[in-house]
């Protein structure tokens, strides 16, 4: 499914006219002027359900991203630094749809998963507190010490009933009265968990840098299911990348923002490809 078809970026005489005219000397940065026109990235033709960016560090592949999320009003998680300039950027900016781009849509970025890897820890952090108690709890009641169990109240007396039946052992006892189960995932696993969760059937995705924190096997599986949801549930991706297993998702369009201009490549014509096929070889 296709929802954006085509997006226009900033002309450079566009961007060089407004920077021109800024009477301001207290700003050392216009951005996200002057980042694209580098290498004379103007449009993005989006006629496949994944469009991929590449390029090294400083390309303009998460500026580009942010700039269509902004410009199309994607819902977002995080918060970035758009500077002064930003919404005047916006306004040089145009896009075509070939559908209507459903509200679910989002752009999901490292910083989104990040904080949900430290939500799940803090939660476990928490988790584990409880569940040390419990298991204190239960000791001091199977031993006799009453403690705070004294006050008549419903609930401690529950819990003293409970503990006094034969087959009533710790895990039990702390399963019983433990709300939660405590999460076991490594942060790249629940990295990967973030991404089933969040992509949803029928929407447009743009996810910057997705395989950050992923293992090479967490990698492929979070392409196999980029695949399965552009190619089978009506979901369109554009995504920041250097995962040699995201670029080498098939029937996808490859921008290499390194190139001057900017050009389309296949996954075998880009230079990050490259260096793994001479580094393997030599080792």
């Amino acid at each position: 499914m296709i929802y954006l078809k085509q997006f226009y970026f900033a002309k450079e005489e566009d961007e060089y006219d407004f920077v021109s005219d800024q009477k301001m000397t207290c700003f050392n940065t216009y951005y996200p002027f002057n980042i694209l026109p580098r290498n004379q990235f103007r449009c993005i033709d989006c006629d496949m359900p994944i469009t991929i960016f590449y390029g090294g560090n400083g390309s303009g592949k998460s500026t580009a991203l942010n700039i269509i999320a902004e410009k199309i009003k994607l819902q977002r998680t995080s918060v970035f630094n758009k500077t002064s300039f930003f919404e005047n950027y916006l306004k040089f900016c145009n896009y075509e749809t070939e559908n209507e781009i459903p509200i679910e849509s989002k752009i999901i970025t490292s910083d989104d998963v990040f904080n949900y890897m430290f939500n799940v820890r803090a939660m476990n952090q928490e988790i584990n507190i409880e569940r040390k108690r419990l298991i204190k709890e239960y000791k001091t009641i199977k031993t006799g010490g009453i403690g705070r169990f004294n006050n008549g109240d419903i609930k401690d007396l529950d819990r003293c009933n409970m503990i006094s039946k034969k087959n009533c052992t710790t895990s039990k006892y702390v399963k019983k009265n433990l709300m939660w189960n405590v999460q076991t995932h490594s942060n790249g696993e629940s990295a990967l968990q973030y991404f089933f969760e969040k992509i949803e059937d029928g929407a447009l995705y743009l996810l910057d840098e997705p395989e950050n924190s992923l293992s090479p096997e967490n990698q492929i599986k979070l392409a196999e299911y980029i695949e399965n949801s552009a190619w089978a549930c009506d979901c369109q991706f554009i995504i920041a990348t250097h995962s040699p297993f995201l670029l080498a998702m098939k029937r996808s369009k490859i921008y290499d923002l390194s190139s001057n201009p900017v050009d389309i490549k296949t996954w075998d014509e880009l230079p990050l490809v490259k260096t793994y096929k001479k580094f393997f070889a030599e080792h």
